[in-house]
């Protein structure tokens, strides 16, 4: 569980990242990120994997992660814990499409984001990730009645 806290750190790490990119990337980051805080307003933002040689990743999750944020030179990246099982009808995904489970899409300079597609992507990730930990939860209440 997120404490406040953390959150709020985590919401102030990804303030000062848009910020220190000044350019478009950090503008395209600023777009995608208010595209996710619309789709869901429950949605939790976290700073993940930090170290000496990265500084971390801009995460967003609702009951698990539902996808991070990367700023490279040339792209910014969308990668979706979940994606190859979120449905995806305007195909949005454009890379890592090989992968069983991650799908992500990279946006380039003047790329152009679909608003409500890319809000549907959102919903349909944490409806899949609440569905998916509900199932988990009903197995583990399961397993602890017979073990019980």
């Amino acid at each position: 569980m997120t404490t406040k806290a953390a959150a709020d750190d985590a919401s102030a790490r990804i303030t000062a990242r848009i910020e220190a990119l000044d350019d478009w990337r950090g503008e395209m980051l600023a777009q995608v990120r208010q595209l996710i805080r619309e789709a869901d307003p429950e949605i939790t933002e976290e700073w993940k994997w930090a170290k000496p040689t990265s500084g971390g990743t801009p995460v967003w999750s609702h009951a698990g992660i539902v996808c991070t944020g990367e700023s490279y030179k040339d792209k910014v990246k969308l990668t979706f814990a979940r994606g190859a099982s979120v449905s995806d009808p305007k195909k949005l995904f454009n890379a890592s499409l090989d992968g069983g489970t991650r799908r992500a899409i990279d946006l380039h300079e003047n790329a152009r984001i679909p608003a409500s597609a890319f809000r549907q992507l959102i919903r349909a990730a944490v409806a899949l990730n609440v569905a998916t930990q509900a199932e988990h939860a009903a197995k583990r209440k399961q397993g602890s009645r017979r073990g019980g």
